[in-house]
């Protein structure tokens, strides 16, 4: 602990005590008050105005110890009374993460108010918690001082700043840190003891506050391994709650009537450009092929557990069946297995302004910010998901929030390599993780499409009048499928509107709506105001 700052003390614990008239007196000891206010007068039910001024100080190392300390004893003092209190572990785990010695004050600020919340509200309220702390996190974050903390450190994109802080912590926290951080508070709470032993009243509450901590940190090692799924799950919560205010405010947000789109890529002129260009994420004969799934031992599997009724036909449990996969889907894999996500998680799928915000082929948070951290992230995602310019022209990326409480079930594993017969020494050569999950289309939540004739001018390419799906399903019925294929050519469709409660989006990829450097379009279509097309935030979205 830093050499005792008495002035600094003394404004500490008049905060902590809610006592300034004490702080005023030049005869207070402020080491003897600090143990005298252990005994009762730190108020654990802090007043939001305190909470926003215990997270200000935090900017002043000694007396953002001080109210570590506090908390450590109270943290302690509880569990002394009942080993198995999971709370007491959480809130006690919760100040061993504020003593980690590289967690920066404004970090720490941010996430003592959230913490102060999740203590009050238990494990089980703790993402309604998290949610209810952003608010007072705007709140502090605009206190004048904590603005020029901002500026003077040049902090921009500051919620993106801070979940890549938070998602740094997530990282270090497990048991052989905090266990660290405990001895290192106990070393702190040694060093005050010692400084009150000529005061024997005094002294002895001091010795038996560090004596059951001591206790405590013996039974730490059982107990810590417990609580860190619980902590881990408040981090992530954390993380996605900071970046969905980012994607909130940024200009990645998307204004329909300021989009401009080329269309869908026919596959016939896909070929052909990819045979002119030869773009860097196509791979030649020679290079590295990963085999598809085979269809025939994997179906069994598949039809069993994305069955809606048992051998007997009796229905199962909804939350026992799996997505249906079509031989498609399944060879699009190289292996996968079923697997269930358990939230807070968010999933993220990229996508064109033709195509369904709730569609098959989705991919993890972890894979999203690889692509986006890639040189170049659009052919990191051909390449590594195997993904043809005529299936997806890309340009946009929905967000589907796993709510905290919710879970789904879906399958997973690296993508197989993709071949096609008109380009014989080319394919696409995947191996990164996709997931895939689907709805019925008949599903209410699913996208509603709307389409347009695709009408040619000297002055470029306009859209004729609207067509609904249920239209265009009654005029393609007849057709057979050379007919159909001559209709789509004509029409495109455009997602009119992303139903899915649980989707946000879309967004902006920032990789540009065109393949080959927009060769493949002679002009870009106007798109009509769309609420499929605007920036959407899903009501309740972590």
């Amino acid at each position: 602990m830093a050499e005792v700052n008495t002035t600094q003390m003394r404004d500490a614990l008049a905060w902590a005590t809610n006592d300034r008239e004490k702080a005023k007196e030049p005869s207070t000891n402020p080491i003897v008050w600090f143990w005298e206010a252990i005994e009762g007068d730190f108020n654990e039910d802090r007043t939001t105005a305190q909470l926003l001024t215990d997270a200000a100080i935090s900017m002043i190392p000694l007396v953002d110890q001080i109210c570590d300390l506090r908390d450590l004893i109270a943290n302690c003092k509880k569990l002394s009374h009942d080993y198995k209190d999971k709370t007491a572990w959480l809130a006690l785990v919760l100040t061993l993460i504020g003593l980690f010695p590289t967690l920066g004050s404004l970090l720490k600020g941010v996430l003592k108010i959230i913490f102060a919340h999740v203590r009050r509200a238990g494990i089980d309220q703790a993402a309604k918690a998290v949610d209810r702390g952003m608010s007072w996190v705007i709140v502090y974050l605009r206190r004048e001082e904590v603005q020029k903390y901002i500026k003077a450190r040049k902090i921009d994109r500051l919620f993106a700043w801070l979940a890549t802080g938070v998602k740094e912590l997530r990282g270090r926290v497990n048991t052989k840190a905090l266990l660290a951080a405990f001895d290192t508070g106990i070393s702190a709470l040694e060093g005050m003891v010692n400084k009150v032993r000529l005061v024997p009243t005094i002294y002895r509450k001091a010795k038996a506050a560090l004596e059951q901590a001591k206790e405590i940190r013996l039974a730490a090692n059982q107990h810590m391994e417990e609580t860190l799924k619980p902590v881990h799950d408040i981090l992530t919560t954390i993380i996605l709650n900071l970046e969905r205010r980012t994607l909130e405010r940024e200009h990645a947000i998307l204004n329909a009537s300021n989009i401009h789109f080329c269309g869908a890529l026919p596959e016939a002129d896909a070929i052909t450009l990819m045979r002119q260009h030869q773009p860097s994420w196509l791979s030649k004969a020679g290079d590295k092929f990963i085999d598809p799934a085979d269809v025939g031992p994997i179906r069994p599997d598949v039809d069993r557990l994305s069955a809606k009724f048992d051998a007997a036909g009796n229905p199962r449990p909804q939350k026992e069946i799996f997505p249906y996969l079509t031989d498609q889907n399944i060879e699009s894999f190289h292996t996968l297995q079923a697997h269930t996500i358990k939230g807070p998680a968010r999933l993220y799928r990229i996508l064109a302004p033709n195509s369904r915000g709730m569609s098959d082929c989705w991919v993890s948070e972890e894979i999203f910010n690889k692509l986006q951290n890639s040189p170049n992230p659009k052919e990191a995602w051909r390449r590594y998901l195997a993904v043809w310019p005529d299936w997806n022209v890309n340009g946009q990326f929905v967000i589907y929030d796993v709510k905290a409480g919710e879970s789904l079930n879906v399958w997973r594993g690296p993508a197989s390599s993709q071949e096609k017969k008109a380009l014989p020494n080319n394919f696409l050569e995947g191996g990164w993780e996709q997931i895939v999950f689907n709805i019925e289309r008949s599903d209410p939540r699913g996208d509603t499409m709307i389409y347009y004739e695709l009408l040619k001018s000297p002055k470029g390419t306009t859209l004729g009048p609207p067509l609904t799906q249920a239209h265009v399903n009654h005029v393609t019925a007849s057709m057979d499928k050379s007919e159909k294929a001559k209709f789509f050519s004509r029409h495109i469709g455009l997602r009119q509107q992303i139903n899915h409660p649980n989707i946000s989006g879309p967004f902006d990829t920032g990789w540009g709506y065109t393949e080959f450097d927009g060769v493949w379009a002679s002009d870009k279509i106007g798109l009509p105001a769309l609420p499929g097309q605007a920036t959407a935030i899903a009501k309740g979205a972590i």
